[in-house]
């Protein structure tokens, strides 16, 4: 018995000798693939339609690894939309301008990221976010003074400290008298730095009363949160 498909056979052999993929051709011809295999089961491929065969199927590996990354950059795309939808929800049903939120969002970072054990209240971070943060709470929470507030750096071989320096005053609305020390890793000598890190910043207030409240707060609200829990599952 004939196949429908025996009056393309002829096309499906060119294209295969032209170097296509059996995948192709059946996609192209809609040729089912158990027909193509059995036409071209006796074909004998030169060496160089060998070749050519071979540099499609890589061709078509990296056109389809292209179309990969660009759908998972879009499905990446469409979660970060999603969080970001979420957590405006979130901040819609906060009252913001409350004091105590603003302190206790500030303990909660300071539990994970500040000096717990120094004589002053301090926080070290590369986001400059996290560290415009602290100082606009120091500022306009707790009423340090500007002058009170001093800054060191930690930064890698081959970065320009008065740059940096530049940088982080501006970020931080804070004076370049503000940064006293800057230390330099001489382990990082010979290997480049990515453009957008600009080192670790330590942003320091002498003030030791506000490093105990925040520890405070942190951990009995945690423990609040905890104790909660457990009531619930008892």
């Amino acid at each position: 018995m004939i196949s429908q498909w025996y009056g393309l056979k002829p096309r499906a052999i060119k294209l295969r000798q032209d170097g296509l993929s059996i995948k192709i051709i059946e996609k192209r011809l809609k040729i089912p693939r158990s027909t193509l295999s059995g036409w071209f089961r006796l074909i004998r491929l030169s060496s160089q339609q060998e070749h050519k065969l071979e540099v499609n199927r890589r061709l078509g590996l990296v056109k389809a690894r292209e179309k990969a990354v660009i759908w998972h950059n879009k499905q990446k795309e469409n979660r970060l939309r999603l969080a970001e939808a979420e957590a405006d929800k979130t901040l819609e049903q906060i009252n913001l301008p409350h004091g105590s939120v603003s302190e206790l969002a500030l303990a909660m970072l300071y539990l994970g990221e500040g000096f717990k054990k120094s004589l002053d209240t301090g926080i070290g971070n590369s986001d400059p976010t996290i560290l415009r943060f602290f100082v606009a709470m120091l500022l306009n929470f707790y009423r340090v003074e500007k002058n009170k507030i001093t800054c060191q750096l930690h930064l890698r071989a081959d970065q320009d400290p008065n740059m940096i320096k530049k940088y982080w005053s501006e970020k931080l609305g804070l004076p370049l008298a503000a940064f006293q020390a800057v230390s330099q890793d001489k382990r990082t000598k010979g290997r480049p730095t990515y453009p957008d890190y600009k080192g670790v910043c330590i942003v320091r207030c002498g003030h030791v009363a506000i490093q105990r409240k925040l520890v405070y707060l942190s951990k009995k609200f945690c423990e609040r949160i905890i104790g909660q829990n457990q009531g619930l599952r008892a």
